[in-house]
C-alpha cells in the first residue's frame, strides 16, 4: 500500500490516479475530504499533528510526503513525520522539495526543507527527492479575477521561469514510487521552456479566445497576497527567485524526460486542460 500526502491537491490527485490506475492499494491523506478514485481509502488528517498521518502507515510499503504551507512555518516539525514512516517500517519515502534548496540554499524556507532533505537520508528507509521550479498551477490563482474582470494580476510580468506542470511532477513521483532504480535519485523538475507572467496570461486568452489584460502588481502587492496562504519566509524566498531568477532557475531541466522518456508538457498544454478554471 502507498501513502499519498495532500492527495486531492495539483501533484497529489493525479499521483493518486496513476497509482490506483497501475493496480497499487492507495491511501489518500489530506486535509479536508475530495473525490479520490473507487477503491481509494481516504483520511482526513493535518500533517502538522504527525500522530494523526499513524493510522494510514500500517502496513504501507511507501510514502509520497507533500509538505503543506504551514509545514513551512519556523515552529513546524516535518521531520517527525520521516521519524513516524520509518518507525512504521516504511520502505520508500518519496519528498517533494524545491528546486530552490539547491540555487538559493541561504532561503529560510529553503534551509529548512534542506533540512528535510537530510532528516529523510538518514531516515532509514530508500528515498527520492523531487525538487520542482515553479508551478504551472499557480495561474490558478488568477481564475477568478480572469473570470470577473478579464484580467490576470501578478508581479515581474516580463521575468520568466520554466513553470512546471505538476502532472509531470506526480508521474516522476509515481516513477519513484514504484520503481527501483530511483532510489537516491535528486530529480529537478522544469517546463520545457522559460515563460513569463505577461506570456502565460496570452496563452490562458489564447485558450478562451477572449482577451486577458495583464496588470502587473508591485513586490509588496504580491507579498500581502501570498502572505495569507504561506509563511512570509516563503513569500519572501519565493519573490526573490520570480524577480531576478539565476542562471540555475533559468535552466530548462532534462529529469522529466530522463524519468518519463518524454519531454515535459508546456504551459500551453496546462492551460489546454485546465482552461474551464477560467471560464
Amino acid at each position: 500500500m502507498i501513502v499519498v500526502t495532500g492527495a486531492t491537491g495539483n501533484v497529489g490527485r493525479p499521483l493518486t490516479q496513476a497509482l490506483a490506475a497501475a493496480g497499487e492499494q492507495v491511501t489518500a491523506v489530506s486535509r479536508h475530504r475530495g473525490q479520490v478514485p473507487d477503491g481509494v481509502r481516504h483520511l482526513s488528517a493535518d500533517l502538522a499533528e504527525p500522530a494523526l498521518l499513524a493510522p494510514a502507515l500500517v502496513g504501507a510499503k511507501a510514502l509520497f510526503l507533500l509538505l503543506s504551507g504551514n509545514l513551512h512555518a519556523p515552529d513546524a516539525r516535518p521531520t517527525d513525520i520521516i521519524d513516524l514512516a520509518a518507525a512504521s517500517g516504511v520502505r520508500r519515502v518519496v519528498l517533494l522539495s524545491s528546486q530552490g534548496v539547491a540555487t538559493r540554499p541561504f532561503g529560510p524556507s529553503r534551509v529548512a526543507m534542506r533540512g528535510v532533505e537530510d532528516a529523510l537520508r538518514n531516515s532509514g528507509p530508500d528515498w527520492a527527492v523531487l525538487r520542482p521550479g515553479g508551478f504551472a498551477s499557480n495561474a490558478l490563482a488568477w481564475a477568478e479575477s480572469v473570470r470577473a474582470r478579464g484580467t490576470v494580476a501578478a508581479p515581474f510580468g516580463d521575468v520568466g521561469v520554466p513553470v512546471v506542470d505538476p502532472a509531470d511532477i506526480a508521474a516522476v513521483a509515481a516513477a519513484c514510487l514504484l520503481e527501483d532504480k530511483h532510489t537516491g535519485g535528486v530529480y529537478e523538475l522544469t517546463g520545457p521552456e522559460v515563460i513569463t507572467p505577461r506570456r502565460q496570461a496570452r496563452a490562458i486568452a489564447a485558450a478562451l479566445g477572449s482577451p486577458v489584460r495583464f496588470h502587473e502588481l508591485t513586490r509588496d502587492e504580491a507579498k500581502a497576497g501570498m502572505a495569507r496562504f504561506v509563511p512570509i519566509e516563503l513569500a519572501d524566498d519565493t519573490l526573490d527567485i520570480i524577480s531576478a531568477p539565476n542562471p540555475a532557475e533559468l535552466r530548462i531541466s532534462p529529469d522529466v524526460e530522463r524519468v518519463l522518456g518524454r519531454a515535459p508538457h508546456s504551459f500551453d498544454d496546462w492551460v489546454a486542460r485546465h482552461v474551464a478554471a477560467f471560464r
